[in-house]
C-alpha cells in the first residue's frame, strides 16, 4: 500500500468525488465504502476504492455522515463543577465507556452557574447528541424535560425529581451508616458532620438526613451538623472544645480539604485529639498525618453503569426508570484511630481549640 504525506489541511480538501474519479467507480460506490454497506461491493471495487482513498489521503467527514444517518455517536455530559474530584473520576468512567462502544463524550461544565447551565443545554442539543448524562441541579428543568422528549436521559448522584430517568449513584444512608457505625466502634462518642451547602442538591440532603437518623438511634452518640463557610474555623474550635472523644465526617472531599485546612489553622496535631472520615478517597488522604480514613465510592462503576443505562435506552429500552445505588468501600487509615486513653490529648496538643 502506497504511503502518502498528505497535510491535514490537503486531505480536507479532497472529497468524496475525487475518489471515485481516481478508482473509476460511481460516488455511491465509495459511500458504500466508507459507509455500513461494503459488502455490497465487489472485492476488486472494494480494492480500488481502498487503494484511491491511501492515494489521495481522503479522510470522510465523520460528522457529516452522522448527521445525514441521524446518527452522530455523540454523548453529552452536564457537570455542575469539573474541579470537583467525584466529577473528574466519573467522567473519566463516563469517556472510557463511550471509547469502548465506538461514541464520544462531549463535557459541558456549568461552573454551577444557572446560566452557564442554560447555555450548554442549548449548545449540546445544537451538536446533535445521541444521549445526555446529567450530574446538576436541574434548575433549567423546561430544557432538561425538552431534551429528554427527544433522547435519552440519565442522571448521576443527583436527582431532579420531574425528570423520570435512570439515576446511578451511591447509596448515601448505607454510607453515613458505615461511616458512623466505624467512628463508634473506634470508640469516638461526639461527631460533627461537615458538609458543603444542601442547595438543593439530593444526595446531599440524603447524606444529611441519614446522619440525623443515625444519631436517633445510636443513643451512645451525640452530633452535630455544620456546612462549608467562612465561620468554619471557629466552629470546629467549638467542637473541639466539648468533653469526650470526638470525630468530624466530612461528606466529601472538597470539606475534607477545608477541614485539613482549617485544623491545621488550629494548631492541630492531626489527627491526635479529633478523629476525621471522609466521603470520597482522593490521593492526598494517605499523605496527611496517619492517613484520612475514607468511604471510597467507585466512581468507575458509577460513570460506566450511567453510560450503560444511556445505551440500553438507546437501543430501544422502555423499562421503567431505574435507580443504581453503589456501596462505597471502607477504607481505614489513622485518622479514625483513637489514641490510648479515649482520645483526648494534652491540651497543648491542640492550643487554640481551647481558648
Amino acid at each position: 500500500m502506497a504511503v502518502n504525506n498528505f497535510s491535514a489541511a490537503q486531505r480536507s480538501r479532497v472529497t468524496m468525488l475525487d475518489v471515485a474519479e481516481r478508482a473509476g467507480v460511481s460516488k455511491a460506490s465509495v459511500s458504500r465504502f466508507i459507509g455500513d454497506d461494503r459488502a455490497l461491493l465487489s472485492d476488486a471495487i472494494a480494492l480500488r476504492i481502498e487503494q484511491a482513498i491511501d492515494e489521495l489521503g481522503y479522510r470522510p467527514n465523520q460528522m457529516a455522515r452522522g448527521l445525514k444517518r441521524g446518527r452522530t455517536r455523540l454523548i453529552g455530559m452536564l457537570v455542575a463543577d469539573i474541579r470537583n474530584p467525584y466529577s473528574i473520576a466519573v467522567m473519566h468512567g463516563v469517556e472510557t465507556a463511550c471509547r469502548q462502544h465506538g461514541y464520544s463524550l462531549v463535557v459541558c461544565n456549568t461552573d454551577r452557574d444557572d446560566e452557564q447551565e442554560r447555555q450548554h443545554l442549548a449548545a449540546l442539543r445544537s451538536y446533535n447528541i445521541e444521549g445526555l448524562i446529567v450530574n446538576t441541579l436541574g434548575h433549567h428543568l423546561d430544557q432538561l424535560l425538552e431534551l429528554q422528549r427527544e433522547m435519552p436521559l440519565v442522571l448521576v448522584d443527583r436527582k431532579v425529581e420531574p425528570l423520570h430517568s435512570d439515576l446511578v449513584g451511591l447509596d448515601n444512608p448505607a454510607a453515613v451508616r458505615i461511616a458512623v457505625e466505624h467512628l463508634e466502634q473506634q470508640g469516638y462518642r461526639n461527631v460533627l458532620l461537615v458538609s458543603e451547602t444542601t442547595d438543593g442538591t439530593s444526595s446531599r440532603l440524603e447524606r444529611l438526613e441519614s446522619f440525623k437518623a443515625e444519631l436517633a438511634r445510636r443513643s451512645g452518640l451525640t452530633g452535630a451538623v455544620v456546612e462549608l463557610d467562612d465561620e468554619l474555623e471557629s466552629r470546629l474550635q467549638t467542637f473541639l472544645a466539648k468533653p469526650g472523644s470526638k470525630a468530624l465526617f466530612c461528606a466529601n472531599g472538597i470539606a475534607a480539604l477545608a477541614c485539613t485546612r482549617a485544623l491545621k489553622a488550629l494548631g492541630c496535631e492531626l489527627f491526635n485529639d479529633v478523629g476525621l472520615i471522609a466521603l470520597d478517597d482522593l490521593d492526598w488522604y494517605p499523605l496527611v498525618g496517619n492517613g484520612i480514613t475514607a468511604l471510597a465510592q467507585p466512581t468507575q462503576a458509577i460513570g460506566a453503569s450511567a453510560f450503560d443505562c444511556l445505551l440500553k435506552r438507546l437501543r430501544g429500552d422502555t423499562a421503567p426508570a431505574r435507580t443504581l445505588d453503589f456501596l462505597p468501600e471502607l477504607i481505614i487509615r489513622g485518622s479514625t484511630q483513637l489514641p490510648v486513653g479515649g482520645g483526648l490529648l494534652p491540651m497543648a496538643a491542640c492550643p487554640s481549640a481551647y481558648l
